[in-house]
């Protein structure tokens, strides 16, 4: 079957053309040819259909084979070229093909025609997959380039000395420096001093592994001196012949490090504030217990007696170690308080002639009020705490002198600062200030600084609780606090608190005193600690009250079937095995509507309000709690109403 063969004749002779095309059929061909013999023909015939390959004569009267060579340059076509003449030399040929063209073919040897086509065909197939491959390449490359160019990541290459040898254009976002300050220098001498070393065994690893790959984490210097978290994924690709590199993509991870590291700063204060409420509840039992039997013996002896001065002595103690038991709770945001809407500046403006006495002489301290302060919702007695807190801590920093800054402000955090502070939320705050020109905190005491107990004070000179508790109060009111502290350069601790929603401030209200009420009620008592219970029982019988004692619910609810009297009031702990106090009451209260309760707890306010006792009518007593506490609290409950009955 003949193959078809498209072909572009440049011929001023019919008669030689047709030789020409008989000698393509002899060969197997069935030409589609056109003559032509000018260039203008030779233009138009190119545009009007696809050509295989151009056969020219060498001389014509008005064309000639060179002219017709440039012409098909010209067009952009690259198609075998091939020269038939019957006067053409040696000198001519070679400067034709010298020109472009691809063979040369005297007319009276026609018969190397087909061969010669069958030759140039086969090329131009090459040269035209070839043209291809290059194209895709190409393609690829400028592919390529654009995804390095464009990245987000930092793409180098490295010889197998850590020279970069190149690197992508998102260096100047990530590092401050462009391409061609980097290209050229040690990788490794732009590596943090700490990390050199485990980074060069790393590199000295990977290049054993030929196209082997290994992740690891440095710190990089930026331009602007600071060091900046770099997460890298290295590939050996020295023995790829197109790369022969150490290719490393590097990504800024610096701030994901900062959040990571702060959560898991957030989850660590969460789980300590989760042991020191149940360390808290537990001293709290001891404390009611011994605090009370304390203030039991006090009411008991006279008051010349010599024993006065020791009980005195333990109540001191208790006292102190309830103070500590409170400031545990309020490290782990567990301590009930009654918030109210303040001004923080009256606050600041209150404690400051006592901050005075409290830093010293040799510190001078400085305060920046803003005139229209936000009002937040808070006790100011916590506030005064924290202020006083951050103070003496303040004061230990500059033992040869310095200034104590107190600023407050209002501030609005953003999306932006939220986005790298975890424990923020955008909002409105009122911000609190406290600096000092100190001898600032090494990385280390910041990561630790919340923690209870931790302190860099010497043995004795402290609890190791003042930063916690100035912590637990913050977090219990939604705000957050920032540090920022270097050495020889002090500290400042930046509070925020929420503004509150209200304009108004309200007065603390005032507490009735009553000296060692009596009575003569029956009081249901149910504890499930021996020496609360114990302690409880004999202070409310000495007051004139005819007490049931129990260690449970279900002992309770026996007790009440089997007596017949009146009870009076129901002194629960909320927190029991078995039945809780909370479910306790509501089972009594069925057949007993009258039956008035006070819960008691040494829990923390979340774990109360869990198990739903606190509401608006709900009586608390909180341990540790001393008998005169307990007393007046029994007989302003049972006192509730009678106003009302005896009208």
């Amino acid at each position: 079957m003949s193959k078809t063969l498209r072909i572009l004749v440049i011929e001023d002779s019919e008669d030689d053309t047709e030789l020409l095309v008989r000698e393509l059929r002899r060969g197997g061909y069935d030409p589609m040819y056109e003559r032509v013999e000018s260039a203008e023909n030779m233009r138009v015939a190119l545009t009007q259909r696809p050509w295989d390959l151009v056969v020219a004569d060498y001389t014509m009267p008005h064309f000639n084979a060179l002219a017709a060579l440039a012409l098909l340059k010209e067009s952009g076509f690259d198609l075998p070229f091939i020269i038939v003449s019957a006067t053409i030399g040696e000198e001519r040929a070679v400067a034709a093909m010298k020109a472009g063209a691809h063979d040369y073919l005297m007319k009276d040897r026609l018969a190397r025609l087909v061969p010669v086509i069958e030759r140039e065909l086969r090329e131009a197939q090459m040269r035209q997959e070839r043209r291809q491959a290059e194209a895709v390449l190409h393609d690829r490359e400028q592919r390529f380039r654009a995804l390095i160019e464009n990245a987000s990541d930092v793409i180098l290459t490295l010889d197998p000395t850590g020279r970069i040898t190149y690197v992508s254009p998102a260096l100047f976002r990530v590092l401050g420096y462009s391409p061609v300050e980097y290209v050229g220098l040690n990788a490794f001498d732009m590596l943090h001093p700490d990390d050199v070393r485990e980074n060069t065994a790393v590199f000295a690893q990977l290049l054993k592994q030929p196209g082997g790959s290994i992740a690891s984490q440095f710190r990089f210097r930026h331009k602007d001196g600071s060091w900046r978290w770099l997460e890298a994924v290295a590939s050996n690709l020295l023995a790829e012949p197109s790369v022969q590199a150490v290719v490393t993509n590097l990504r800024d991870v610096t701030e994901r490090n900062h959040l990571e590291a702060q959560f898991l700063q957030a989850q660590k204060m969460e789980a300590i504030g989760h042991l020191t409420a149940g360390i808290a509840h537990d001293f709290n039992n001891l404390l009611t217990a011994i605090n009370g039997f304390a203030g039991l013996m006090k009411m008991r002896l006279p008051p010349d007696n010599p024993l006065q001065e020791t009980t005195d002595m333990i109540l001191h103690s208790g006292q102190q170690a309830a103070n500590l038991v409170r400031q545990l709770l309020t490290f782990s945001r567990k301590q009930i308080v009654t918030p109210e809407i303040i001004e923080l500046n009256a606050v600041v403006t209150k404690v400051e002639r006592m901050l005075e006495r409290i830093i010293g002489e040799h510190i001078h301290m400085i305060t920046n009020l803003a005139p229209d302060l936000w009002p937040i919702k808070a006790d100011p007695m916590q506030m005064e705490q924290i202020i006083v807190n951050l103070a003496i801590n303040a004061r230990d920093a500059m033992l040869s002198g310095g200034r104590l800054i107190i600023e407050t402000n209002n501030a609005i955090l953003d999306e932006d600062y939220v986005a790298t502070h975890l424990e923020a939320l955008p909002g409105a705050y009122v911000l609190l200030a406290i600096g000092d020109t100190g001898i600032g905190m090494t990385e280390e005491v910041k990561a630790h600084l919340f923690e209870p107990f931790f302190t860099t004070k010497g043995q004795g000179k402290g609890t190791g609780l003042g930063l916690a508790t100035v912590y637990g109060i913050v977090k219990h009111y939604g705000g957050c606090i920032w540090v920022g502290s270097e050495i020889g350069q002090g500290s400042t601790f930046k509070i925020y608190l929420p503004r509150a929603e209200v304009s108004h401030f309200s007065p603390s209200p005032s507490q009735r005193v009553v000296e060692k009420p009596t009575g003569s009620e029956t009081i249901l008592l149910v504890e499930d600690s021996g020496g609360v219970r114990d302690m409880v029982r004999r202070t409310l019988e000495e007051l004139g009250y005819t007490v049931l004692a129990a260690p449970d619910g279900p002992t309770a609810l026996e007790l009440v079937d089997g007596y017949p009297g009146l009870i009076d009031l129901l002194l629960t702990d909320v927190v029991m095995p078995g039945l809780s106090g909370k479910d306790l009451a509501e089972r009594l209260l069925q057949t007993r509507i009258d039956l008035k309760v006070i819960f008691m707890s040494g829990y923390s306010e979340e774990a109360i309000a869990n198990r739903g006792i606190l509401s608006p009518h709900t009586f608390l007593l909180q341990k540790p709690f001393s008998p005169l506490e307990m007393a007046l609290r029994v007989r302003e409950v049972l006192d509730e109403g009678q106003d009302a009955k005896t009208a």
